[in-house]
This record gives structure tokens, C-alpha cells and sequence, in this order.
């Protein structure tokens, strides 16, 4: 029974963690400077066209999918704290290899530290932000 709520509400947490915690995370580093790029984003993205929005909360969501599947896996762990390792490192280290490799971009992000603070700041958020709504949904005993 559980198994089976584990991919809905992992996908419903991480979706709304990149609209509420990643945009705002995004908003707030545009604001002081930090980051060019204002937040909800609707330019068409490769290899689909889709809205850049729509992308990250399709990966977001996956990414919630993954963050679930281990809190229920684990009842012990804290929610909060799986989901800030999976958005500030498991996220942050796949962008920079996995996908960084996939776009032809330089891996590690050319070890620039000002391109991984920012990374680690959005990722981290949007891992925050799965914890919680995946903290909520234990409580509630959705997964």
C-alpha cells in the first residue's frame, strides 16, 4: 500500500518544491545579484520545446520520486534531512557531470566555486522543500 503512494506523492513534493522553495530560492539570489535569470522561466528548453518551468518541475519531480522512495524505505530518517542531501548533493553532482556531459558543457561546472555555491543554494532549497512536503505527507501517512 505504501509502495504505491511513494511515486504520486514523490512526484506531487517535488513539483511543488521547485514552484515554492527552487523559484523562490531563485528569486531571492536575482534580487541580491547572485543570478541573472528572474525566476518561473517559460522559455522553450531542448530536446522537447517544453517551458523551462515545466522541465524543472518534471525533474523535480523525479527527483521527489527518488527523495520518497528513500524516506519510505528508511522510516527512521528524517524526511527533511533526505531530502536536503538529495537536492544539495545527489542534484547538484548529477547537474554536474551527467547532465553538464549531455549538454556539452564543461563537467564540475569548470570548478567555478560562484556556478556551485549557487547549485548547491538552488538544489538545497528545493531539497528543503521535498523534505517538507514529504515530512507532511508522513505525518498525514501518505507514505
Amino acid at each position: 500500500m505504501i509502495a504505491r503512494r511513494v511515486i504520486p506523492v514523490g512526484f506531487v513534493a517535488g513539483v511543488l518544491a521547485v514552484l515554492v522553495f527552487h523559484q523562490g530560492m531563485v528569486a531571492l539570489l536575482h534580487m541580491a545579484g547572485a543570478l541573472p535569470n528572474p525566476p518561473f522561466q517559460l522559455r522553450p528548453v531542448p530536446p522537447l520545446g517544453v517551458p523551462q518551468l515545466v522541465s524543472a518541475c518534471f525533474w523535480g519531480g523525479v527527483w521527489g520520486i527518488v527523495a520518497a522512495a528513500i524516506v519510505a524505505a528508511r522510516p527512521g530518517w528524517s524526511p527533511i534531512l533526505v531530502g536536503l542531501v538529495v537536492g544539495a548533493v545527489a542534484c547538484v553532482l548529477v547537474g554536474f557531470t551527467v547532465v553538464a556531459g549531455i549538454r556539452g558543457q564543461p563537467m564540475l561546472a569548470g570548478m567555478d566555486p560562484s556556478r556551485w555555491w549557487r547549485s548547491v543554494a538552488i538544489n538545497g532549497a528545493f531539497g528543503l522543500g521535498v523534505g517538507v512536503f514529504l515530512w507532511g505527507a508522513r505525518q498525514a501517512r501518505r507514505i
